[in-house]
């Protein structure tokens, strides 16, 4: 079986089970405070070009989303997102649970743009009645979005500008960061996205650490007493270490970027396969994640083979799905793919 399902169905990678053994008898202090915590926040803020920023590690994508839209938005504040942004479809009201809307923008391929947010604050506030509604306090976007395509930087420079001109903060998720930036379609470095989005995070998560995101952003002060938001919401590890140290290795030696691009390359490997087998592409899309359409008899035929996912509801006859590499895709795993596709047709 080859398992494309999603990009954290294995442990980690072999540098950071190995880093993490080496250190496991040590003793620090706790709650981020320890050396491995501190070398990582400097490796990230060197690479992303703002020394004088701030990194906050936590466990899990939900969370850093939590938190940050928590500590931005006032309480009779939304965000304004995608209507297939991640925070509105798959993280089970998280952000509602915090208090706060989400404010859906149109999209057909999972990207929002400059000119949408523009209308949508400008409408808003020519509204009379606009204090007794929620105002867009601030703009989520995720890069990759949730259909894997990626903003450029012209459009992510659209979109900085008008939340400046609005005065509200851009956030961007990097739950896949480093899948997108290692793609060949991708003109953006971390430096850009340091640049042009007021906070965002980079994953650990979906990018071959156990577990943990970094939330980084070039204001030291855009959340006041951020460490406190962190352990009320119940984010703060007592053994921080085990998030710098994981950091510290993805980004000692290129790592993050060396495993990413394994990624996206067996992801075109695939891209390719399925459609010399003929299976069109549900959304064009250049990371780690690759969309199609399957005619149902197919579709089961090759499940019996190779793990992956249906994007939504069964169909009729046909039904989109999705494969995903990572960084633990092999070569024997997409050599398993067509073998099962050259039965099944």
């Amino acid at each position: 079986m080859a398992y494309f399902k999603s990009d954290y169905t294995a442990g980690a990678l072999p540098e950071i089970i190995d880093a993490l053994t080496a250190t496991n008898l040590e003793h620090t202090p706790g709650y981020g405070q320890d050396h491995y915590c501190k070398e990582a926040e400097r490796l990230l803020l060197e690479v992303c070009g703002i020394p004088d920023g701030q990194v906050q590690f936590v466990v899990g994508g939900t969370q850093a989303n939590a938190l940050v839209l928590d500590g931005l938005l006032g309480k009779c504040q939304g965000v304004l997102a995608a209507e297939t942004a991640h925070i509105n479809v798959h993280e089970s009201g998280a952000i509602e649970a915090t208090g706060h809307k989400i404010l859906t923008l149109p999209t057909l391929d999972g990207k929002i743009r400059a000119e949408d947010i523009d209308r949508y604050v400008t409408t808003f506030f020519k509204d009379d009645t606009w204090p007794h509604m929620v105002e867009p306090g601030m703009v989520y976007l995720s890069f990759p979005t949730e259909l894997g395509t990626l903003y450029t930087r012209h459009e992510l420079e659209e979109i900085s500008t008008v939340c400046h001109r609005h005065h509200i903060p851009l956030y961007i998720d990097g739950a896949r960061l480093g899948y997108g930036l290692s793609s060949p379609a991708c003109d953006l470095t971390l430096k850009d996205l340091a640049r042009l989005a007021d906070i965002f995070y980079i994953g650990g998560t979906k990018q071959g650490a156990l577990f943990g995101e970094a939330i980084v952003s070039a204001n030291a002060r855009l959340i006041p007493r951020f460490l406190s938001l962190v352990k009320q919401h119940g984010a703060l590890l007592a053994k921080g270490r085990l998030l710098g140290l994981q950091f510290k290795t993805l980004f000692t030696d290129n790592l993050y970027f060396r495993a990413s691009q394994r990624a996206v390359d067996f992801a075109m490997q695939i891209r390719q396969l399925m459609q010399e087998a003929g299976y069109p592409l549900f959304i064009a899309s250049p990371t780690n994640q690759q969309f199609f359409t399957l005619p149902n008899d197919d579709m089961d035929r090759l499940h019996q083979h190779v793990s992956f996912e249906l994007w939504g509801p069964r169909g009729k006859t046909s039904t989109p799905v999705r494969f995903v590499t990572s960084w633990a895709t092999t070569a024997e795993d997409i050599q398993t793919l067509a073998h099962a596709l050259k039965e099944i047709r």
